[in-house]
């Protein structure tokens, strides 16, 4: 779900300005995958899949892949609505430096979000 993520976020003007003072790398890992994602003023400069072996980030989210297939349904279940519902489940784990992603947690949110629209489209 993440290869379209670019494509999803950076075609969408209001996610881009509500992000648009943030610059960080984080990794997002689902499953056994890590990606790391690259953002520059609000706009998703790159995900990286594969080993993230001496690439740096600030802040992890990782989840096993069917949490992460059920987040991304186009109406996902209360349980996998939102990254904290899935930290509270203990499904999700959040790490690292907690400061970007609180300080722009919207952002974030509304970012990974971003593929349930590609879950819409094939139902």
């Amino acid at each position: 779900m993440l290869e379209r993520l670019a494509e999803l976020v950076n075609e969408d003007a209001a996610l881009v300005r509500r992000g648009r003072f943030l610059d960080v790398d984080f990794l997002v890992e689902v499953g056994e995958a890590p990606h790391l994602i690259r953002i520059r003023g609000g706009r998703v400069a790159g995900v990286e899949s594969g080993p993230a072996l001496m690439r740096p980030w600030r802040f992890a989210i990782r989840a096993p892949a069917e949490d992460w297939a059920r987040f991304w349904e186009a109406m996902p279940a209360p349980s996998h609505a939102d990254i904290f519902a899935m930290t509270k489940r203990g499904v999700a784990v959040v790490e690292g430096d907690l400061a970007p992603l609180m300080a722009n947690l919207r952002y974030v949110k509304e970012l990974l979000a971003a593929p349930r629209r590609l879950a819409g489209e094939a139902g």
